[in-house]
């Protein structure tokens, strides 16, 4: 509820590839400018090697690395910190604008599982999400792995965790113009690939959900199999599928889209503070 819809806008609407990160170690707030040039340096060197660069033209990375200090969830957590490539070339005119071409973030949302056990040597931001080329989320990850002694995984979502996600969003108000509720099926052990589709009405959704969610503001694993089951029991009324056979690879709704590959695209402010804390737990659970 205290995050500034106007500081955050740049989050929204974009795919974030998801990671769990292991506790940073002396990883110090205060030396945020020193550690954007030593990455730059360190990327600057990674591109050197071998890489043919074109004559007259000379292109160079800058990176910033500031403080999200709206973006955190209780007093233990420690605010999230944005890294931000930008290309800079020297051949054209000094007022043109740096082109921003990857971004990162770590970040903890209700993260005191982790932040309680942990030295104070330790700075715990367990979720990292990037956008843009692998070969800089590669490069990024590898200095602040050497430089942090810490652990870069990939976060995927299981067919579980995401009808959690569906369940819940599908309960969350709604806009005039709300998109459908979607999740997407892969058919498994078939000669070709095939995934199903399957729409549903938002406020359909909604209804359906707030029939089974007996405690609002709670939410059990019963109730995600009951809403689960209704959606599987109407889709087998029309087409004679049993989805339930099948693997939720993704759902999709107001609130925010989800692969299970651990790529997520989160919609609207208000809900950001929601899906981090639903992520962070996720990745917490991956490092413990």
């Amino acid at each position: 509820e205290n995050v500034d819809p106007q500081k955050t806008a740049f989050l929204l609407r974009k795919a974030w590839t998801l990671y769990s990160v292991t506790p940073l170690y002396r990883f110090h707030r205060a030396r945020l400018r020193d550690y954007a040039r030593l990455l730059s340096a360190f990327i600057a060197a990674e591109k050197q090697k071998g890489l043919a660069v074109e004559v007259g033209v000379e292109l160079d990375i800058k990176v910033a690395v500031s403080s999200l200090a709206d973006l955190r969830g209780s007093e233990q957590d420690q605010a999230a910190v944005l890294v931000q490539l930008s290309l800079r070339s020297r051949a054209s005119s000094r007022n043109s604008e740096d082109k921003l071409v990857w971004l990162g973030w770590f970040c903890s949302m209700y993260g005191d599982d982790l932040s309680e056990n942990v030295p104070e040597d330790f700075t715990c931001l367990p979720l990292f999400l990037t956008h843009g080329a692998e070969s800089y989320t590669s490069m990024v990850g590898s200095w602040f792995q050497k430089t942090f002694d810490c652990c870069f995984r990939r976060l995927a979502i299981s067919p579980l965790n995401l009808s959690w996600m569906v369940a819940m969003w599908a309960g969350c108000k709604l806009d005039r113009a709300a998109s459908a509720v979607e999740l997407v099926f892969s058919m498994p052990r078939l000669s070709q690939p095939l995934d199903i589709s399957y729409a549903i009405h938002p406020e359909d959704a909604k209804a359906l959900w707030d029939t089974v969610q007996k405690t609002p503001g709670e939410i059990t694993q019963e109730e995600v199999d009951v809403f689960m089951d209704c959606l599987y029991a109407h889709f087998h009324r029309h087409f004679k599928i049993h989805l339930s056979a099948a693997k939720l690879v993704k759902v999709s709704t107001v609130v925010a889209s989800a692969h299970c590959d651990g790529i997520v695209k989160i919609l609207h402010s208000q809900y950001l503070p929601g899906v981090l804390m639903l992520l962070t737990e996720l990745a917490i659970s991956q490092i413990q």
